[in-house]
């Protein structure tokens, strides 16, 4: 199954926070929901709303200084002296003031064979739109402009502010269901003296894990549904032909190495992915029913 890269890494870094702060609090006893008549209910559920939306909040914080880092992303700008970049700076503020952007985006690009491009950012007007060097050789203009018109539609749309509330709340739901569950599992008899804390701990653990990867089914059917969204605003702000003309080249492109490699990373995007288990985890719906919703529009 192929992993969609920038969005695996905003749920790594959302589930390594709130496993580090589960492991904090039980250690420290913060968040002390349990009474001596058993779960106080209420404050478990306050409690994991406002713990929920720590992950998510801080993994979209520091989504534009990872995707940085991790793809090494350099900044460029209007006077940058090579021609095609200079024409890239051109086509993002272009679409960007076309699609309501107040704030242009950072624009970088990064070393990669890979027809590869993503947009990421805390708000609107602290985006970053980023694409490889592998796209800036292997695409047409007009395929290009599709894709710049795809991913400043993200940030147009507030994608990445709406999947962070949404992580939110199923972290919250994670949290809570995971720690009540456990609680009623080691809950005392009558003729035990208190709570088993390490079984309590060890089962709410391992159940928040079972939760989180569950809502990572229902946050990526969320995005896949987005990805429909962005590609009909690219539509309007790029045209409709250029960016059918991009996903088309995408899957040709899919097409040509995936014996080779696998996958492709298009647009961070794979394509059709195999199993059921790819379909439920996929964050991009396949590219021939993208390219098929735009033809029908």
């Amino acid at each position: 199954m192929a992993i969609v890269k920038r969005v695996f890494l905003f749920l790594l870094t959302n589930f390594l926070v709130i496993t580090t702060c589960s492991i904090f609090f039980h250690i420290f006893g913060v968040g002390q929901y349990m009474t001596q008549y058993g779960v106080d209910y209420t404050g478990l559920a306050i409690f994991s709303l406002i713990y929920g939306m720590v992950g998510s909040l801080v993994s979209l914080w520091m989504s534009r200084a990872i995707a940085k880092w991790t793809y090494g992303v350099q900044l460029i700008d209007e006077n940058v002296a090579d021609p095609r970049l200079r024409n890239l700076v051109h086509v993002v503020q272009t679409l960007s003031r076309k699609a309501g952007l107040k704030t242009m985006p950072e624009i970088g690009i990064y070393g990669s064979n890979e027809i590869n491009a993503f947009a990421t950012g805390p708000t609107k007007s602290m985006a970053l739109v980023a694409v490889s060097s592998g796209l800036l050789e292997r695409m047409s203009d007009e395929e290009i402009e599709g894709v710049i018109g795809h991913e400043v539609c993200h940030i147009a749309n507030g994608d990445m502010v709406t999947m962070t509330l949404l992580q939110g709340v199923v972290n919250a739901f994670a949290i809570f269901l995971s720690r009540a569950i456990a609680a009623i599992a080691t809950r005392p008899s009558n003729n035990e003296e208190g709570r088993n804390s390490i079984l309590y701990f060890v089962i709410s653990s391992v159940l928040q894990t079972v939760f989180l990867l569950l809502g990572a089914i229902v946050v990526n059917w969320f995005s896949r549904h987005r990805e429909f969204r962005a590609d009909a605003g690219s539509a309007q702000i790029a045209g409709r032909t250029n960016m059918i003309r991009a996903l088309e080249r995408l899957a040709m492109n899919y097409d040509r190495t995936y014996q080779e490699r696998g996958a492709l990373a298009t647009m961070k995007i794979s394509n059709r992915p195999s199993g059921i288990l790819g379909q439920l985890f996929a964050s991009h719906p396949p590219l021939e029913e993208r390219i098929a919703a735009l033809k029908k529009a």
